[in-house]
């Protein structure tokens, strides 16, 4: 029988990967291959920066590339999700060229969410350790948990002084999520969802206490393990896939819109006048 004399292109082990992110995100996995990527800044809560947009992005495909990760946990430090903003990194942004703010700003916007649909193949699970914005890659894992004080809402259309179109992926989650009279609703008028209201309208699965919620996301992984590995990641497809559907079909529109807005209104990034949680 012959023998190839090719070798396999290697692919970054998590040893290799999780030290080329660790200023954005701390990773462990255990030996059943439980993979927990929690966002953090110096080891406090998230500071959200074009930056840490861009390295989001490229995680998840380094992610997916690792045929050992078997369920992901995501999630992120402190009390809050993503509740603080560099402005110089968003405001920098504004003065760089087209080509740097098409980067960024549209090929970056858009991988953070296709990538985490596209390249991850195993169940995922996001656990929201309290309010903030830019859930929504955390909306689309396949199981959502959160802390009783977690909120859910956008403030893009309400920024001071004129607004900002929501074209990131929140406002397209929600038309999902909740259909899209009530999703309208709750963007132009600002609406809050409690973490039981979040429960009720079928956007979460659980609301954990903060001190038990990791705990609560490692149990889970765990049962999801139960079953073949074949089983397992055929599921996940099947979960993700009026995901990739709606993504794909309306995504690109989604953000260019935002930046076409952006563009006529002059607007600069970030959102410094927003209400705070």
């Amino acid at each position: 029988m012959p023998v190839t004399r090719r070798k396999w292109i290697p692919v970054e082990t998590f040893d290799q990967y999780s030290k080329r992110f660790e200023e954005y995100f701390k990773m462990r996995r255990d030996e059943n291959g439980i993979i927990e990527v929690r966002m953090h800044y110096d080891n406090g809560p998230v500071v959200w920066s074009y930056q840490m947009h861009h390295a989001i992005a490229e995680l998840w495909t380094a992610i997916g590339k690792d045929r050992d990760n078997e369920v992901l946990i995501f999630t992120a430090t402190g009390d809050k999700w993503i509740a603080q903003f560099d402005m110089g990194s968003f405001h920098s942004m504004d003065e760089q060229s087209t080509k740097e703010q098409y980067n960024v700003q549209i090929y970056d916007t858009q991988r953070i969410v296709e990538n985490f649909l596209n390249d991850i193949d195993i169940p995922t699970i996001t656990a929201f350790n309290g309010p903030g914005l830019h859930w929504e890659m955390g909306m689309l894992a396949d199981i959502t948990i959160c802390t009783p004080d977690f909120v859910l809402r956008d403030d893009h259309y309400t920024t001071p002084p004129i607004g900002h179109v929501p074209g990131d992926g929140m406002y397209l989650a929600m038309q999902h999520l909740i259909g899209p009279k009530r999703a309208n609703y709750f963007e132009y008028f600002h609406q809050e969802f409690t973490a039981q209201e979040c429960v009720d309208l079928g956007i979460m699965n659980e609301v954990v206490e903060r001190d038990k919620i990791n705990d609560r996301a490692w149990e889970l992984a765990r049962s999801l393990l139960k079953t073949g590995r074949t089983c397992r990641r055929a599921t996940h497809q099947l979960a993700v896939r009026p995901w990739q559907k709606l993504f794909t079909s309306d995504y690109k529109f989604h953000v260019a819109i935002e930046g076409y807005n952006k563009v006529l209104e002059k607007t600069r990034s970030g959102f410094e006048d927003t209400k705070k949680y």
